[in-house]
């Protein structure tokens, strides 16, 4: 891109917009130099993406690494290879160069997160360029990679977390510095691919790992000390692609790459669910990621068949109930969690006592729509009692693979203090409403019957996705706005908005299609939520969910809203939203639409 042209029409813009252009180059013209040299590149790995457990093998925590002194210095090779029992799935992982795959990424509020990351996957042609401002190469193709830092509260900007406009292709390497907020909720986030049109093959192929934010028990002491899983439910392809009916799910699952078979494998007649350890009468802390591409999960513990309850203590990376309050979050007991694609929970569980039989995690049947995945009720694991050491239940503990590796992730710190820092979505609830908009998921089909995909504002024309587009929506940072969300088709959807979080005010019309209100959700602060299908009656309402989005945060830029059933993001079901500061918005008489607009609060399309 010529920076002295962008520069030269930026000055006949309107003085408002003028602020925008230049932020627009700044980007730019980091993107073409991201540190004062160019990153070395990240050799591949030899035997990249090992997928060396069994069925029915002990869940171990993925190999973890932490910052320090401010800093998480990570070097990722993206590399790929054909599953050995299915020829037909590309399997795809980060590894880094002494041989951990998706390592789980321990950081603190306020540190600094910087990968570098070299694309050693096999070129492919590119099939869509991308307009500039380009962050990265400036065009795309089915072997293309960036990152996304799901849930995190970080700038949309180059060399951050951007998608619309980052592209790294095969043999070239990249450099990330994500800074994180000092007020950034202490929780579970998670790290993918976001390369529109390859999403799903790269989750499916298993290229992701979670971050955690540490220092949760200074805000529920009740984790304080005790033994924690990272549990990461991940998707993938059958083999053969039976027909998805009955007990035969639309897609396998793993737990932290543990197969859970199910009667659609060759030669499997009923689930095979991995096992969890725990220590007779011990509490441990679960952290749970659903991973996955398109599954959607329902979780419940269950002893002998009998749900047991599970103290809820964070959804989406943030503690429940501790942001609008001074006070420790609270423990919000539940009998089953609904999680979506891409969203977290974490939870305390209490071990079996003897006396019981069989004690497993499942997930539940979830009724996905007449159009929607089959999605049957399994065993995710059976839970054996045992004495064990805490470094027996992580990968590759004790393995010595540098100095930011440091210690296993085996159990959560103890209680020190209460976080000091103030809480960041804090007054939400009570915010002024700044905008109130209507937004709703699409399904139309064509001639041919392919179907498009669309996540649309009323009263603007239905598009899919293009990058090249001009945003669907312009907010102005500093504000709160109230948006409702409604399904309009045939199967379920996940809303999910990068950078920022919102606070579920209402699920609405649930329902009509005998679906019921996911619990503990209401009230609570997430990036993704669930809005389940419509039944077709023009006489019925479509489900949807009331937000409060909260734009208070200083990050300014565009970025995506979209379903994170991973599918249907990538055939269109995603839009560009535009945060500017107020400056900006205010000189732009474009900035946003007003339509039947009140004194207090106008409807903003």
């Amino acid at each position: 891109m010529n920076l002295e042209r962008t520069w030269q029409a930026a000055l006949r813009l309107a003085p408002g917009v003028l602020i925008l252009a230049l932020i627009q180059v700044c980007t730019v013209a980091r993107s073409a130099e991201p540190g004062s040299s160019a990153p070395a590149p990240v050799a591949p790995v030899a035997d990249p993406c090992p997928r060396s457990f069994a069925a029915g093998d002990v869940v171990q925590n993925p190999p973890a690494l932490f910052s320090s002194n401010g800093v998480l210095n990570v070097r990722f090779s993206y590399q790929h290879r054909i599953d050995a029992n299915d020829p037909g799935r590309e399997i795809l992982c980060f590894m880094t160069p002494e041989g951990l795959q998706n390592p789980t990424l321990h950081v603190n509020p306020g540190d600094h997160l910087i990968i570098t990351v070299t694309n050693n996957t096999p070129a492919l042609p590119l099939t869509m360029t991308v307009n500039p401002p380009n962050c990265g190469a400036s065009s795309m193709g089915p072997s293309s990679l960036n990152l996304h830092y799901h849930g995190t509260n970080t700038s949309p900007t180059c060399h951050s977390d951007e998608v619309i406009k980052t592209t790294i292709n095969s043999g070239e390497t990249f450099q990330y510095d994500v800074a994180f907020p000092a007020d950034e909720p202490p929780g579970l986030y998670w790290y993918h691919p976001h390369v529109h049109g390859q999403v799903e093959h790269a989750v499916q192929g298993g290229a992701n790992g979670v971050i955690v934010v540490d220092g949760i028990e200074n805000v529920q002491p009740a984790v304080s000390g005790l033994r924690q899983r990272i549990l990461i439910v991940r998707d993938q392809e059958i083999p053969g692609e039976p027909e998805p009916v009955g007990s035969i799910p639309a897609w396998d699952v793993t737990l932290n790459y543990v197969p859970i078979l199910s009667p659609g494998d060759p030669g499997v007649t009923d689930f095979v669910p991995a096992s969890l350890q725990m220590q007779p009468g011990e509490r441990q802390f679960w952290r749970v990621s659903n991973s996955c591409a398109d599954t959607i999960l329902d979780l419940q513990y269950v002893f002998d068949g009998v749900p047991q309850t599970m103290q809820l203590v964070g959804i989406d990376g943030v503690p429940v109930g501790s942001q609008d309050s001074t006070q420790p979050g609270q423990l919000i007991p539940v009998r089953h969690f609904k999680l979506p694609p891409a969203a977290r929970v974490e939870f305390i569980v209490a071990a079996p006592p003897a006396s019981v039989q069989l004690a497993q995690f499942i997930t539940r049947s979830v009724d996905t729509g007449p159009i929607g995945d089959n999605d049957p009720q399994r065993p995710l694991a059976t839970i054996k009692l045992a004495d064990v050491a805490d470094a027996a239940l992580v990968h590759g503990a004790g393995a010595g693979v540098g100095a930011n590796h440091g210690r296993d992730d085996g159990r959560v710190g103890v209680f020190s203090a209460f976080n000091p820092h103030q809480r960041r979505f804090a007054g939400l609830s009570s915010a002024p409403v700044a905008a109130r908009r209507t937004l709703y998921f699409d399904e139309k089909d064509d001639a041919s019957g392919e179907t498009t995909f669309f996540m649309a504002a009323e009263g603007q024309p239905e598009q899919p996705f293009d990058p090249n587009a001009p945003a669907a929506i312009v907010a102005t940072q500093g504000t709160v706005e109230e948006w409702t969300v409604e399904n309009r088709t045939g199967e379920n959807h996940e809303f999910h908005i990068h950078q920022i979080h919102f606070m579920v005010e209402s699920q609405n019309n649930f329902e009509m299609n005998g679906a019921h209100r996911a619990p503990g959700v209401t009230g609570q602060y997430l990036d993704t939520v669930e809005v389940p299908y419509w039944d077709q009656n023009p006489s019925h309402p479509f489900p949807s969910v009331k937000l409060l989005v909260d734009f208070r945060g200083p990050d300014i830029g565009n970025f995506v809203y979209h379903c994170h059933i991973a599918e249907h993001e990538d055939k269109g079901m995603m839009s560009i939203i535009e945060v500017r500061p107020p400056s900006v918005a205010g000189n732009s008489a474009s900035a946003v639409r007003r339509i039947g607009a009140s004194p207090a609060v106008g409807s903003l399309k």
